[in-house]
């Protein structure tokens, strides 16, 4: 089933010196159930396709289209908070907040009840393979691909089809890594999401259904 499309999406940005073409004309379809790659070298346009994806901004030109709707004719507030969940490097953690609080956030931007809020941030725990132990814990106190899973648990619980994932496994070792790519492809397999990762890590896209290569803005035949 085909979740998100790109069409003939293209965007330019002025910059003190000059007018920056970064995405020249691109058209690719994200299906559910599968994993999908973009790769490139750095300044290829990955970033920026990504905040595109994600709502952060338009295309200059084209369309990005969720459930056959353009991102131009949507609230872009709403759709960040029902139609794609992100999930960053960086992590972007509540530091001030238990594990549980963070992943119960979303939930309860959307008005679920804090006790069934509560409910539903343990069975997410255990889906991305940490102990219920980690609830009551505080981001600092887990190591990176603890903190990568509380990530991971909380886009889930924001209840949207589309994962949007922003370079996942690039603050971690290889042992975890491993199991942070396992995690997302469980999830589109298992569970049906459209995965789609941002990524450098060849070895992270090798695990893909699909890889999607970008060149100086443009799609690499």
């Amino acid at each position: 089933m085909k979740m998100l499309e790109l069409r003939d999406v293209r965007y330019t940005y002025q910059t003190q010196y000059q007018k920056v073409e970064a995405l020249k004309g691109i058209s690719h379809s994200f299906e559910s159930g599968k994993v999908h790659a973009i790769v490139g070298r750095s300044g290829s346009g990955k970033t920026t396709l990504l905040s595109l994806m994600a709502g952060l901004d338009l295309p200059t030109e084209g369309e990005v289209l969720c459930g056959g709707v353009s991102t131009a004719e949507a609230k872009l507030e709403a759709y960040r908070r029902e139609k794609v969940a992100v999930i960053y490097q960086n992590f972007r953690l509540f530091p001030l907040l238990t594990v549980a609080e963070n992943v119960m956030y979303p939930m309860e931007l959307r008005g679920m009840k804090p006790r069934d809020a509560r409910k539903k941030a343990a069975e997410l725990i255990a889906r991305v393979g940490l102990p219920e132990s980690a609830l009551n814990r505080y981001p600092t106190m887990l190591s990176g691909g603890e903190q990568q899973r509380v990530a991971i648990a909380r886009a889930l619980g924001m209840e949207t089809g589309i994962l949007l994932a922003d370079e996942p496994t690039g603050n971690l070792d290889t042992a975890n890594s491993e199991n942070i790519a396992s995690l997302l492809c469980d999830l589109a397999h298992k569970d049906g999401y459209c995965v789609i990762i941002v990524t450098h890590d060849m070895g992270l896209a090798s695990k893909a259904d699909c890889i999607l290569e970008l060149r100086d803005g443009a799609v690499k035949e």
